[in-house]
């Protein structure tokens, strides 16, 4: 059946509550790289319950849909569904544990013609579950690469945020090969990042790593390189612009901003994060 865009844009999302404790926002950390040195007192940070901070991408993990998409109603060629970009804002801490409710919206379904793909985005708020606060707002982007050609509206193109000029900054960071692992135990089941077979159905020789667990450590790795803990960032963005593998060896390039820093991502000379922006607080 071809992809139902009607069906999708009219989709209706149910209220969503999720409770987290200590431990998952430990979990989360450890899936985003964090803790390769066991005593380092900037990781210890995230990854101990005495005094425990969260890393605020933890929060796009929260309140999640899930696999919405792959309902066969919607006719999506689901296993060559890959997560596109993903931008978030964090307006308030989160505690070491809380119960949260998440509310959805379609807000996107862009076509990109036929053999080219679809693009679809969900825009979400994060918000405390008693008290109401809201911790963080997101789009998710996700590009249907086996869905375009059915007439809709061309996807947008705006225009880059990346200086033309050398970047100001330099830096590394690598994939832990056990990364997918233990990032889908955040939330992500998708068989494209354990199951050998479902990756290759996807067109990768082997089980690739989560846009979010790209995504969270890019948000360590350049708030770091800034002059900023992770704990301070107020805001993160970026395009997966290509496939990141659990053990690849990430080149952060940056650009500082006021307050901010624009950065890509390289795997070699593959790039695979562009568009990206991390801004900051004055304080955490």
């Amino acid at each position: 059946m071809p992809i139902q865009p009607d069906l999708i844009l009219a989709h209706r999302f149910p209220e969503i509550r999720h409770a987290y404790t200590a431990r998952d926002a430990i979990l989360y950390a450890l899936g985003a790289g964090l803790g390769r040195d066991p005593v380092a007192p900037d990781d210890l940070l995230f990854l101990w319950e005495e005094n425990l901070a969260v890393l605020p991408t933890f929060a796009v993990t929260l309140c999640t849909p899930g696999l919405w998409l792959r309902a066969p109603e919607f006719g999506i060629d689901f296993g060559k569904l890959v997560h596109a970009e993903q931008a978030a804002t964090f307006h308030a801490s989160l505690p070491a544990a809380t119960a949260t409710v998440g509310s959805a919206r379609v807000a996107l379904l862009a076509d990109r013609g036929p053999g080219r793909g679809a693009v679809v985005a969900l825009e979400r708020e994060i918000r405390d579950a008693a008290s109401g606060t809201l911790h963080c707002t997101l789009r998710q982007t996700l590009f249907l690469r086996g869905d375009g050609g059915f007439g809709g509206p061309p996807a947008p193109n705006p225009p880059s945020i990346v200086p033309e000029r050398q970047p100001d900054i330099r830096a590394e960071f690598t994939v832990d090969p056990r990364a997918a692992l233990i990032y889908r135990l955040s939330g992500d089941p998708n068989p494209l990042h354990i199951d050998p077979e479902a990756a290759r159905r996807g067109g990768f020789d082997r089980p690739i790593l989560h846009g979010l667990a790209s995504y969270a450590i890019a948000g360590i790795a350049v708030s770091r390189a800034s002059g900023f803990s992770p704990i301070r960032i107020a805001g993160l963005q970026c395009r997966f612009s290509d496939v990141v593998f659990p053990g690849d060896r990430l080149e952060f390039r940056i650009w500082r901003r006021d307050g901010a820093a624009s950065f890509q991502g390289f795997v070699g000379d593959r790039k695979v994060l562009d568009q990206g922006l991390a801004s900051f607080r004055d304080e955490a």
